[in-house]
């Protein structure tokens, strides 16, 4: 396992289940993980976004901290939002990704149906001679079909 991922997986278990929000000392947790200060910037900046269901905020100097905070989301105010807001005319493979793997992990839809709507958004499934902007266009506009169909389902 990567260091990111460990780092990563040390920071969801402090926030459990039940916790909230957790504050951290930037210094101390790379002491313990043996690091630089910059390695945990980039997992707090890559890995704690409102994308992956984090706000983080941080305060520096003497008595510094950074707190991660779970974002609590409804399904249908997290679908929403995502379909109204956050998709755009625009996604990215990265992104789609990482929004999938929220998806699955609010149980808003199964791993496998998360894996399968991947599949349908990956560079493989686009592989035709056009622009990456107009891929990214497409896959936007698919991730949004695929989100509307979500919602419209009927619970389980």
């Amino acid at each position: 396992m990567r260091l990111s991922d460990t780092i990563e997986e040390f920071i969801k278990m402090m926030l459990g289940q039940e916790e909230q929000e957790v504050e951290l000392k930037r210094n101390e947790l790379a002491e313990y993980f043996n690091c630089a200060p910059s390695q945990i910037n980039y997992v707090l900046s890559t890995r704690f976004t409102p994308d992956h269901g984090y706000v983080t905020e941080s305060r520096r100097g003497g008595g510094g901290f950074i707190r991660v905070i779970r974002i609590q989301r409804d399904e249908d105010d997290f679908l929403q939002y995502l379909v109204s807001e956050r998709i755009g005319d625009s996604l990215d493979v990265k992104t789609a990704q990482i929004l999938l793997r929220q998806l699955a992990e609010q149980g808003n839809v199964t791993m496998d149906e998360a894996q399968v709507m991947f599949a349908a958004l990956t560079p493989q499934a686009l592989s035709v001679p056009i622009p990456e902007a107009l891929k990214d266009s497409i896959r936007a506009k698919i991730f949004r079909s695929m989100l509307l169909r979500v919602a419209r389902r009927s619970p389980a």
